[in-house]
Formats: C-alpha cells, structure tokens, sequence
C-alpha cells in the first residue's frame, strides 16, 4: 500500500510502498476514506511525543470502510463504515469497562504508538470494542474532522465538565478543537464565547456559534475582561490550545466554583506553569480538569447531534488534500496556518 513514512524527525515525510498490514483475528483491516491532518500529529513529526518511533506512519483521525475482518471479530464486515478513536483500549480492565478507555494502561494510540491512518490501509485491533459503525449521512470527511478534535472536545464539555444549557463556556484558542468546542456548546444550549488572538479565526468562531469573541491580542488581564463580561466569570473555561498563557486566561476567567477543562497539549516549556493555587483553587474553589480522546462508547450522542443537524462538521474543513500534501501541511504548521482542518481524500498520490 502507499504511505506518508516519516524517516527522520522535522523532515518532510514522503508516499512510499510500504506491506499491506494484516488483519488481527480480533480486528479489522479498513480502507482508508479521509483522515484529518492534526496539531498532534505535528508534535509526532518534530518528535515531541516520545511514543513515536521511526520509521512511521502518523494520521490519527480516520474514515473508511472495513474491507476484511478477523474470525473473532462479530460486529463489523465487510462494507460497513467506520470510524475509530484515536485511542484503542484493551477493552477488558476496569477503565475500559467503566467507559474510560482513554486512561487504559494498555492503550494503544493510532499515528503514535503504532501506525496510522497516512496510509490507504490501517488495521484495528479489538474491532468490537474499538470501532464506530458510521451512518451514511455522515460523510467521510465529516467524520474525519471529528477525530481527536471534535470527540475530545465533546468529552471535555460533557462528561469532565458537566456543562449545562443555562451556563457560559470561554474557550480559548479557536483552532480545530476550540472551534468544535464551540459548536458543541452551541448545541447545548450554552452561551459561549471564544477567545483568539486572530481575525480570521475569531470570524470563523462566529460562524460556528460563538454568542461572543475577544480578540487577545491587544488586552493585558483576558481573564478580567471575561470576568467583567459575564458579570463574575464563566462556569466553565477550556484551554484548547495548550500553553501556559491561556491555561492562565482560563483559570481566570472563571467564577467561583467555575471548571476548568485542560483539551490543549502542552509542550516543551509548557508542561509546567505556575498555578496561583491559593488565589484560585483553595479561595475560589475553582475545578481543575484534563480530558483526552473519546471512547468508542461515547461516539453515539454526538453522531447524533450531527445526524440532526446540531452540530455542522464540514464547517471545520479547510481544505481536502492527497496523501503526498501531507509534508506541506504539516510543515505549514510551524507557523500559523489560518483556521479550519485539512483532510486528506485521496490516497492514491
């Protein structure tokens, strides 16, 4: 099969023939339809995450059809269609039984800790408790913008933030998770404001629900003026970018008892800030909360409210590339790339 094969750390990855994978008795083998060119995948590319070893194949957030399936294997066939977290849990210890598949301790992580989806093919173990049988109104590409983004998003507000159709979500960094963010909030009926430091961004906020947007980059004390808007701060603040600059805005930005959700992935420098913990955790009691990935049992609801028009994937795609665009995009990466998700549909050059 042809393959994005990453060779060396910050160099451009190339489409090389590289095996077919095999197809493991309790998993499948899908064809890839569309897979979502991530901010994490960057990270694997620069060698950030420590995970990935050479040579490899990254791409995390995938689309396809099943093209063969394992004897063990009893939910999925052939032609069926189909998604996957990007997370694969072992589906047996307590987290994965519990619906936390995301903290398994033998997790497996697509595009990291084994291939991944940069590829025309990809295998997926442990088919039945991995794999999210897609309906056919939701297209390909719209399920590949979902991928870490959108289902990590949608965890963060729902099951570690609890947020409520009464209350006021700032999310702050209105990349490809933030801008999901917001359209999740929107379709429960929270009031939301984005937080960027770019127009263009901040306009395409506004198009997938923003109520309101600060742009960051002239205000000294964000976390005051998001205080100031919401008459004492928000109940719930998401960092989704990453650094210790919004993880500080968020916690501020928060009222009394407010939660924050930690989505963003720090790196380098940034995996370590300083937290005024007694000004906000110990006298204003405030929550602080990480969330990652999305099991595959958590997928349904937020189909659902693709399926009913709440939510608008396709808003977040950018653009649609071919497999050998992979080394363009990514590089692009190392500056600002302007808003929105690129998604790669073909696979044949």
């Amino acid at each position: 099969m042809k393959a994005s094969l990453l060779r060396q750390f910050s160099q451009p990855p190339a489409v090389e023939t590289v095996d077919d994978p095999v197809c493991p008795g309790n998993g499948v083998i899908v064809k890839l339809q569309a897979c979502g060119v991530c901010r994490s995948d960057h990270h694997g590319w620069v060698g950030e995450n420590p995970s990935v070893k050479l040579p490899h194949v990254m791409g995390h957030e995938l689309a396809g059809t099943v093209v063969e399936s394992g004897k063990d294997v009893s939910s999925f066939k052939p032609g069926d269609r189909v998604t996957a977290p990007f997370v694969l849990g072992c589906g047996h210890c307590p987290d994965c039984v519990s619906g936390n598949a995301t903290i398994c301790d033998k997790q497996d992580v697509i595009g990291f800790t084994v291939w991944g989806a940069f590829a025309e093919y990809i295998a997926i173990p442990n088919a039945d408790f991995n794999l999210v049988g897609l309906p056919d109104s939701v297209a390909f590409s719209a399920a590949a913008a979902l991928g870490c983004r959108m289902t990590t998003a949608f965890r963060g507000l729902v099951d570690r933030g609890r947020l409520q159709p009464d209350e006021t979500a700032v999310i702050h960094g209105c990349g490809g998770v933030g801008l999901s963010a917001i359209m999740i909030c929107r379709a429960l009926g929270a009031d939301v404001i984005a937080v960027d430091v770019n127009e263009d961004a901040l306009r395409l906020a506004e198009r997938a629900g923003a109520n309101r947007t600060v742009n960051a980059s002239g205000v000294d004390r964000v976390g005051d003026l998001v205080r100031d808007m919401t008459s004492g701060g928000a109940h719930l603040s998401m960092d989704a970018l990453g650094i210790g600059e919004t993880f500080d805005n968020s916690l501020r930005s928060l009222r009394k008892l407010g939660r924050h959700i930690q989505i963003g992935m720090p790196v380098g420098r940034h995996r370590e800030v300083t937290l005024p913990l007694l000004e906000l955790v110990y006298t204003r009691q405030l929550q602080i909360s990480g969330s990652r990935g999305l099991s595959a049992d958590g997928f349904a609801p937020l189909i659902k409210m693709i399926e009913e028009g709440r939510i608008d994937a396709s808003l977040l795609i950018s653009q649609e590339i071919a497999l050998g665009d992979v080394a363009d995009t990514l590089q692009a990466m190392n500056g600002f790339t302007g808003s929105g998700v690129s998604i790669i549909t073909d696979f044949t050059q």
